[in-house]
């Protein structure tokens, strides 16, 4: 399938306006609302406990997200189900960013889907955990943040730096090599866990140019 320049006409989603603007959102409006968020919750949190019982607890809290991260992209984003129903609910999740992976205004999750994962997550938290919940849902969603704009970044920024560019190949890699594989976005060790990582075969394009050919951002 030929990638999608800058000139392609973004894909309709639903035939409803209301519910395909649910479908975007533009990252000013993204740091926007999770630094509203992640200021509220760190207020909340704030005097619940040392900064030495709330350190793991972010950290463990961003570990706990980078697993989601993966399980996520791997067996529901990927899911390759018989039915069309649910082939078309995989194609609206996540299968249309594939087909027009250069779409800035898809580049990021939409509110109505990471705010019910969030508040699903919470919940989930605040019944294993209780009142430390807070601290592990503030590193969770901090871990979200970094994941979302890491993903964001590897399709519209250049990504200088060796550690920005490792994980814009990584990615682009799973865009424009093999779907099956390079799940991860940030932590990149779950790729290397579960032997997912994609490895380039000698006669493959170097991964450079890869990174050179990926189309321009469609407006």
């Amino acid at each position: 399938m030929k990638a999608p320049t800058s000139s392609d006409k973004r894909l309709k989603l639903f035939e409803n306006r209301w519910l395909e603007k649910l479908t975007v959102i533009s990252v000013g409006w993204f740091v926007a609302i999770w630094t509203t968020v992640l200021v509220w919750l760190g207020y909340s949190a704030w005097g619940s406990a040392t900064w030495a019982t709330a350190l793991p607890l972010i950290g463990a809290g961003w570990l706990l997200l980078t697993g989601v991260e993966y399980s996520l992209h791997r067996w529901a984003f990927h899911w390759k189900p018989k039915s069309d129903l649910m082939k078309q609910v995989v194609f609206i999740m996540h299968g249309n960013h594939h087909m027009q992976p250069m779409d800035k205004m898809r580049s990021l999750m939409p509110p109505v889907v990471s705010f019910p994962i969030g508040i699903g997550v919470a919940a989930l938290l605040e019944a294993a955990f209780g009142q430390a919940s807070e601290w592990m849902l503030f590193g969770f969603l901090l871990g979200y943040v970094a994941y979302d704009l890491t993903h964001y970044g590897s399709h519209q920024w250049a990504m200088r730096g060796p550690i920005a560019r490792r994980l814009k190949r990584h990615h682009m890699l799973h865009h424009f090599v093999s779907e099956d594989g390079n799940y991860a976005v940030t932590a990149l060790f779950w790729d290397r866990l579960f032997r997912t990582d994609i490895k380039l075969g000698k006669r493959a394009k170097p991964a450079r140019v890869i990174l050179e050919e990926a189309p321009e951002p469609a407006e």
